[in-house]
């Protein structure tokens, strides 16, 4: 086995991802993966390939402009496709790629805890409030 040097296993720890690390590139990541569109875009395609009109009419209250945003960032990131089909009018599709794939339980559940613990936010939203 190689031995490494000081300055080898520091410049290892830079290639390393730690979200810890300010400098760390998994920080954009998080942030993408965290807007609350992105959460509810992902969950949103798991019953297959969509067009922005079904998602915008399955995300209520998402504006084009967001939920376009939203679809651009996804896809640049590797999580979903968008595939244009020729014809009058032009057909475009969105779909979770197996990297999306990967990632779609973690939303759910996040998605689904949400739901289910909303009460309970309120709850100590309100005794919080109440101390202040």
């Amino acid at each position: 086995m190689a031995t490494t040097t000081a300055a080898q296993r520091r410049e290892q720890a830079k290639r390393d991802y730690d979200a810890f690390l300010a400098a760390c590139p998994t920080r954009e990541l998080l942030s993408t993966l965290t807007d609350k569109w992105a959460a509810l875009v992902i969950p949103a395609l798991a019953d297959g390939p969509q067009r922005h009109s079904e998602l915008a009419r399955r995300i209520a209250g998402v504006s084009q402009k967001m939920l376009t945003q939203t679809l651009r960032k996804l896809e640049r990131d590797g999580l979903l496709t968008r595939t244009v089909t020729a014809s009058v009018p032009t057909r475009v599709d969105y779909e979770l790629t197996p990297l999306g794939q990967d990632l779609f339980p973690v939303m759910v559940a996040i998605k689904t805890w949400a739901e289910a613990n909303m009460d309970r936010v309120f709850e100590a939203r309100a005794q919080f409030d109440a101390r202040s």
